[in-house]
């Protein structure tokens, strides 16, 4: 009889535990779902590459990671998102160069005037071993750069007059990102640099708060700021290079198989949004010229490149340690 009573409950704890082991099996695990970052609108070239990117993850590590790219800045303006970022409140965005300076002082190198010769140079540079030297300052504030994107070339535009030399500047008020950089670049051509978020830029303009930005053909053209400001300059003072960029924290938190995938889907995604970007340039710039929009040339860059020596040595004197690597992007381009 004790027999009995005693291996009744232990049939019963077996059954149990078995049952719990199939239970176990039969559940997936809980898919890492990845809020992404992105400034603009979802028919962007960044934005279909971002999507891409998602997609391959999802696919690839068998939904064990499911990215969602949230388009049009919804979760806050880049330097909000740059901080979201580096704290681990979001897993990945595609971040402009631009704003990132005061975070990562190597990154303003990237921000010199006419610091690249043309976007292919650009992609040349970043590609490389000068590229990952980039990469390894913003890994130190937490930030896993794993491909580059690109963004053209950014030239003047403004509501009254083109801008041919650089007295045209003289007194505009010019929207700028937030870098002082830009600021000490507007103001050596006699502008008056305005550092403002994107978003508020076509109304500004509309109203006359500032006279002017600076931007490439597709952000130009898809912000409809041509709408109000109908001289577009080719400059081209700045080329910057985009990071598609992972948070330090989510990208440690996987294996290194993930890791694998992960890097691989970025460097396809940057693959597709350079020719994106390429064909959208030329449709947007086409689109502006229909609208009634003044492109001119500029013909003597070098009038404009002279009055940037002065932030070159004040690049230098405040940064020492970082001259050589202005070199070396420069020498990479030879």
């Amino acid at each position: 009889m004790l027999t009995n009573k005693i291996s009744k409950p232990s049939s019963l704890l077996t059954v149990t535990a078995l049952a719990g082991v199939v239970s176990a099996i039969a559940i997936p695990a809980q898919a890492d779902q990845w809020r992404g970052w992105n400034i603009h609108p979802p028919s962007y070239p960044n934005s279909v590459a971002l999507e891409s990117f998602a997609d391959e993850v999802t696919e690839k590590t068998e939904g064990r990671i499911e990215p969602k790219v949230y388009h049009n800045a919804v979760l806050g303006d880049q330097p909000d998102a740059i901080e979201q970022t580096r704290n681990g409140a979001l897993d990945f965005a595609n971040f402009n160069m631009g704003p990132m300076g005061p975070i990562v002082p190597a990154t303003n190198i990237l921000s010199l005037p006419f610091i690249f010769k043309s976007p292919a140079d650009m992609y040349r540079v970043m590609d490389g071993e000068v590229g990952d030297r980039f990469a390894d300052a913003l890994e130190e504030k937490n930030l896993v750069a794993l491909s580059w994107f690109g963004s053209g070339a950014r030239s003047l535009y403004n509501t009254d007059h083109p801008v041919e030399t650089p007295a045209d500047v003289e007194g505009l008020k010019v929207r700028v990102m937030n870098n002082d950089l830009y600021v000490q670049m507007i103001d050596e051509l006699g502008g008056n640099a305005t550092p403002m978020a994107y978003s508020e830029v076509y109304q500004s303009l509309k109203t006359g708060v500032i006279d002017g930005a600076e931007n490439n053909y597709p952000s130009y053209e898809s912000s409809g700021h041509y709408e109000v400001a109908k001289y577009y300059s080719l400059t081209e003072h700045l080329i910057l290079p985009e990071c598609l960029c992972v948070a330090k924290s989510s990208w440690d938190d996987l294996s290194a198989e993930d890791q694998g995938i992960v890097r691989q889907a970025a460097q396809h995604a940057a693959e597709e949004q350079r020719q994106l970007w390429e064909e959208r340039a030329r449709t947007s710039r086409q689109r502006v010229l229909d609208a009634g929009v003044e492109i001119n040339e500029v013909e003597d860059k070098a009038a404009f490149q002279e009055k940037m020596q002065p932030i070159y040595d004040d690049f230098a004197a405040s940064h020492p340690d970082l001259e050589s690597l202005v070199e070396d992007v420069q020498t990479a381009q030879q």
